[in-house]
């Protein structure tokens, strides 16, 4: 494993036995909880949220966990340390702020999110699939652990799930919203502001070679004909 993979899978299985010992007390303390946010202010609950996990049973910080390795590993490699544990962050923390937020509206399935914890990984592990899913949309994914399916349909499927469930107001330890948003703000910061000034960086070096080649008189490469020189 890479090194920021390994050390939050570490963080990760800490907090999971603490959870395991003292229950109530670490998802009463760290848990999303949208009312202790906005009433008392307890806004650490946007980070530490994403470390706790469902101490009755192992599956869900194990699928988290698997989740982690298999595309934070070459999102790390692709990035470095520092932009992946950027990333990482910002999806995280920025579902968790998206949760919040969505538990404010109006709606019967969302205000039963307001007073209710919301635990988990899972918001920054959507984003690591979709990035990942952008990066390298057509490496196969084991959909399911069934059906070999490209990364982009993968990750679009889950998505629609995802949108879908949480229309219905279905939610379980983490909700829906939460993986809905981090899928939406990794798209984001893949595409947002940031992906379109580097597009423009380019595409004025590459008006400035341009404009370089014509004043100078310099030609494109290619091949090389019998009589003539390339530039």
């Amino acid at each position: 494993m890479t090194p920021a993979v390994r050390a939050i899978v570490f963080a990760n299985i800490g907090v999971f036995v603490l959870t395991y010992i003292a229950k109530d007390s670490i998802v009463q303390w760290g848990g999303l909880v949208p009312q202790a946010i906005f009433e008392q202010a307890q806004v650490w609950r946007f980070a530490t949220y994403l470390f706790i996990h469902d101490p009755n049973g192992f599956t869900h910080i194990l699928f988290n966990m698997l989740a982690l390795w298999m595309f934070g590993v070459d999102l790390e490699r692709r990035w470095g340390t520092n932009g992946f544990v950027k990333y990482y962050a910002i999806t995280g923390v920025g579902s968790g702020i998206a949760t919040a937020a969505i538990s404010l509206l109006p709606f019967e399935s969302t205000r039963a999110m307001y007073a209710v914890p919301t635990i988990g990984a899972s918001g920054a592990i959507y984003g690591l699939l979709l990035a990942w899913a952008v990066l390298f949309p057509t490496r196969q994914i084991l959909f399911m652990f069934i059906f070999p399916l490209p990364a982009r349909a993968a990750a679009a499927i889950m998505g629609a799930i995802s949108f879908l469930s949480a229309v219905s107001g279905r939610n379980g330890s983490v909700a829906e919203a939460t993986h809905l948003s981090g899928l939406v703000i990794g798209w984001f910061y893949l595409n947002g502001p940031r992906n379109l000034r580097l597009q423009m960086q380019y595409r004025m070096t590459k008006w400035r070679m341009e404009r370089m080649r014509k004043r100078f008189n310099v030609h494109k490469g290619g091949r090389v004909h019998r009589g003539q020189a390339q530039a």
